[in-house]
């Protein structure tokens, strides 16, 4: 069995250390394969992990690396940079760089993490700029979309770019044999859209990418497209436009059965679908952004995550790991690149 390391900024995020001790418990005891560098403190992180008594078997693939700084979540990038290099999100990322480690998973500052890692690990050839991608819930599941925030602008070459690299983790990671490639746009009429738009449509079409033209933002929650492309300033507003309303339906749903007593009966009756309902809309297992185009394996969980949805992104790390997720980016890019 091959064995996959990651390191684990534990750290960095709202929630503290103890979240990051409990998931990378749950991660071990998920996947034989996985090793884990738990980076931080240790006089924080070893009292975390003696209380948790974690078995023999378990604690062999675990190792302690120590790091005496943090990055605040209020932290400018720039100066995270600069004045942060014995943080535990660079020591962690520097891990994936000298290859002791094969991915790096963080739940700290996004536009840190973003920078550090394109300091570090580089881009790939052919990428211009990262892009953060992750999956939106869906009628047939998930919908990946990128980019979630790292550049508010984008080229039209760099917009092709991020189609290349959805499909490859579309492939990779969700076994999806040929990923229907969307562009964002305001209509699904070739003529709308700006100019950026209009010819990183051009560039798709010449691909050999399953492209399907322009989508608009409905059709990420209808199923009919598997990988949504735009710029990071779209795709973060449509984001946290999607986290608001499932918060919405949800404060929706249990003020109209918390009315009357009858209301109430009915949701006694009503729970079990209510409890699909949340299940299939709970962020916490679509949780784990890949900073997409690296030359390493880097993911985000989000900054509130609990150890249910840390461990989730640990799972998406360890899968982009196993299938080799960067050399895929690289040479489909190569081979559409002949194309255009």
């Amino acid at each position: 069995m091959t064995m996959i390391r990651i390191a684990v900024d534990a750290m960095s995020g709202d929630e503290g250390a103890s979240v990051a001790v409990d998931a990378v418990t749950q991660s071990l005891s998920r996947h034989d394969d996985l090793i884990i560098d738990l980076v931080g403190q240790l006089d924080v992180l070893e009292p975390l992990v003696a209380k948790r008594k974690i078995s023999p078997a378990l604690r062999d693939r675990l190792s302690l690396v120590a790091a005496s700084e943090i990055v605040s979540m209020s932290e400018s990038p720039a100066s995270s940079l600069r004045q942060k290099k014995d943080s535990s999100m660079r020591v962690a990322i520097n891990r994936v760089q000298s290859g002791a480690a094969q991915a790096c998973v963080s739940a700290g500052n996004t536009g840190a993490l973003m920078a550090t890692a394109r300091f570090v690990c580089k881009t790939l050839d052919g990428i211009d700029r990262p892009a953060i991608l992750a999956p939106i819930p869906s009628r047939r599941g998930g919908t990946l979309m990128l980019d979630l925030g790292a550049s508010a602008e984008c080229t039209p070459e760099q917009l092709f770019q991020y189609a290349v690299m959805g499909a490859v983790v579309a492939q990779a990671v969700y076994r999806l044999e040929s990923p229907r490639v969307g562009l964002l746009n305001i209509g699904a009429e070739d003529i709308k859209g700006n100019p950026q738009v209009q010819q990183a449509g051009r560039l798709l079409n010449d691909s050999k990418l399953n492209y399907i033209g322009f989508v608009e933002g409905d059709d990420i929650y209808i199923g009919e497209v598997d990988v949504v492309v735009c710029d990071g300033f779209i795709g973060n507003v449509a984001l946290k436009t999607s986290e608001g309303l499932g918060k919405l339906i949800s404060e929706y749903l249990r003020a109209e059965f918390s009315k009357t007593l009858a209301t109430r009966l009915a949701g006694l009756f009503a729970m079990p679908v209510l409890k699909r309902f949340r299940l299939r809309v709970d962020p916490r297992q679509y949780n784990g952004a890949t900073l997409a185009g690296l030359q390493g394996t880097v993911v985000k969980s989000h900054g509130d995550a609990d150890a249910f949805a840390f461990a989730s992104a640990i799972s998406v790390a360890r899968t982009e790991v196993s299938e080799a997720v960067p050399t895929r980016i690289k040479s489909l890019l190569a081979e559409n690149l002949g194309e255009t």
